[in-house]
């Protein structure tokens, strides 16, 4: 009977330091997500990336609002050179969230040759990815990365994993101020990051 036992326990104690292991690393994850929203760096870059954000019509989300006019800020600033916006359609016949991007720069005194639009991409990976040959395209070489301050982090990390030459620089405000709004946020931003690092070690090319 000692013999039938001793397995099974042994599965219950693997399976608890799995799920506390798993805890811990949410929590260190959320926490490092946390403290990366302090990282604002002051680098000249070629452009901005604004990351997309939900659009109203023709009128920025207040979260996309936030994100346009920081980089609004950075470009008067003479901190970037350039605006790149991002974000496709939600439908079809609806604005892309780049066009209103670049609608609401230029009504906001951003010169139009000054900016350029991705209008691809659903999510914050891709818009990335569909920015780099428009920058290449218009000989960008170094960029900030415009968003909230908790999706810096995990924006990043894909800036990175891309091989982009990128600097964060959060919006000052956010539309996520109470933790209410902020919660959600976090949990789906930590939720997202543990993602795309698991994602990062099947990728990778194993060892010899």
């Amino acid at each position: 009977m000692k013999s039938k036992r001793k397995p099974k326990r042994w599965i219950v104690i693997t399976a608890l330091a799995i799920v506390l292991l798993g805890i811990l690393w949410t929590v260190v994850t959320a926490v490092r997500i946390s403290a990366y929203t302090d990282e604002d760096s002051s680098r000249i870059s070629d452009a901005a990336i604004i990351l997309g954000a939900a659009v109203e019509g023709d009128n920025p989300s207040p979260v996309f609002r936030e994100r346009i006019e920081h980089g609004i800020e950075l470009y008067r600033q003479g901190t970037v050179r350039n605006l790149l916006f991002t974000g496709g359609s939600s439908g079809d016949g609806e604005h892309t969230e780049a066009e209103v991007g670049r609608k609401y720069a230029i009504a906001h005194g951003v010169d139009p040759a000054d900016i350029r639009v991705e209008t691809e991409s659903r999510i914050t990976e891709e818009n990335l990815i569909h920015s780099i040959p428009i920058g290449e395209q218009a000989d960008y070489e170094t960029y900030t990365i415009v968003s909230d301050p908790l999706h810096m982090k995990r924006a990043m990390k894909l800036a990175a994993g891309l091989g982009m030459d990128a600097v964060p620089s959060p919006t000052r405000t956010t539309a996520y101020r109470t933790w209410r709004s902020k919660f959600p946020f976090l949990a789906r931003e930590t939720v997202m990051y543990m993602g795309y690092t698991i994602k990062g070690w099947i990728d990778s090319p194993q060892q010899p």
